[in-house]
C-alpha cells in the first residue's frame, strides 16, 4: 500500500484543492506517517494554500488573457 514520494505530492496538490478520492486521501496519511520529508511538503503545501485564499487571489477571464496575447503580440 505504499506509494511513492511522487505519487504521494500528487495526493496531497489533489487534496487541497478537494479533488482526491477518500482511497487516495487514506493512501496519502499512511506515507506521510512513514516519510518525514512528504509531511513537510503536505504542511507547507497546506498552509501556502491557506495564504492564497487569505489574498483573495483573482485570475484572469480567457477573454482577457486573449487580449492580454494579443497586445503583447503586436507590441513585438
Amino acid at each position: 500500500m505504499m506509494i511513492s514520494c511522487e505519487k504521494a505530492a500528487n495526493i496531497c496538490d489533489k487534496a487541497q484543492y478537494e479533488e482526491a478520492s477518500s482511497w487516495e486521501k487514506i493512501k496519502l496519511k499512511f506515507h506521510l506517517l512513514m516519510c518525514k520529508a512528504c509531511a513537510k511538503h503536505s504542511k507547507d503545501n497546506t498552509k501556502l494554500t491557506s495564504l492564497c485564499n487569505q489574498a483573495r487571489l483573482a485570475v484572469l477571464s480567457e477573454e482577457e488573457k486573449k487580449k492580454m496575447k494579443e497586445t503583447c503580440s503586436k507590441a513585438k
